[in-house]
This record gives structure tokens, sequence and C-alpha cells, in this order.
């Protein structure tokens, strides 16, 4: 029986040896879900990059393509996070055009500031022809 707000040790998916899996180890990831079919966005194209102070000057970092799962390797590795403020960004067009949809938006920038370089941080990108939506994930 379950308790409300908990759940079954059963539904919990079970890693051997206590290993994080690769693609959600690291200090920032990020996934992916297409809201207009409820699955993940596999074969997203998405850059990171650090704005360097002072100035506007960004300076990319990384570039990923999400997997079938949604998500990539990640973005920055355990360790390798500085303050700072960064953006990812997605290439929501390419995508839809690969699935046969137009999109009103042809790239979505998520920008974000890192305070604290020890703490993980998730950003994951809800996504629809027409609309978006991002939030900080744990």
């Amino acid at each position: 029986m379950a308790v409300q707000g908990h759940t079954p040790a059963l539904l919990l998916p079970v890693l051997q040896s206590g290993a994080v899996p690769e693609t959600q180890s690291g200090s920032l990831t990020t996934h992916v879900l297409n809201t207009a079919t409820g699955l993940p966005a596999a074969g997203l194209a998405l850059r990171l990059a650090r704005l360097q102070e002072p100035g506007e000057q960004w300076t990319e970092l990384a570039q990923r393509s999400t997997d079938a799962d949604g998500r990539c390797l990640p973005l920055l590795a355990a360790g390798q996070a500085e303050a700072g403020t960064y953006k990812l960004r997605f290439e929501t067009a390419a995508y839809w055009q690969g699935l046969g949809y137009t999109s009103f938006y042809p790239f979505v920038e998520v920008v974000f500031t890192i305070t604290d370089p020890a703490q993980k941080l998730h950003i994951p990108l809800l996504i629809s022809p027409y609309s978006y939506t991002t939030y900080r994930g744990s």
C-alpha cells in the first residue's frame, strides 16, 4: 500500500553498485520533453555558453544533442562549474522541422546564474511548437 505523497519502493529504478547514470552525473545537466507528444525530445541540439565579465561576450563551453530519453551528457563535469552567468541555447526550430512541424520559436535561450559552483544544477525544458517552459530542477 502506498502512502500519499510517497512512491512505493518497487516503482523506483534500481541502480547496481549505487552507480549514478552517466547522463545524470555532473554539476550541470538538462533534459527536454516534447509536451505535444508527452515523449522525450530526442536529437535536439543544444549549446552551453558562459558570459565573460565585463562585457557581453559569450564563450561556448559545450555542444550536445539529446538522446532517446531527451537527455545528454553533463554540460559541466563535477567540479568544472564556476560562479557566473551562463546560457543554454536549444535549437528548437531544427528539432520541430525534423518532425514535420513549424515552430514559433526558432531557438530557446535559458540564461541563468551559478552562485554556488559546488551545487548540482538541472535545467529541464518543456517544449511544444508554440510554447516552452523551463525551471530549476533537482
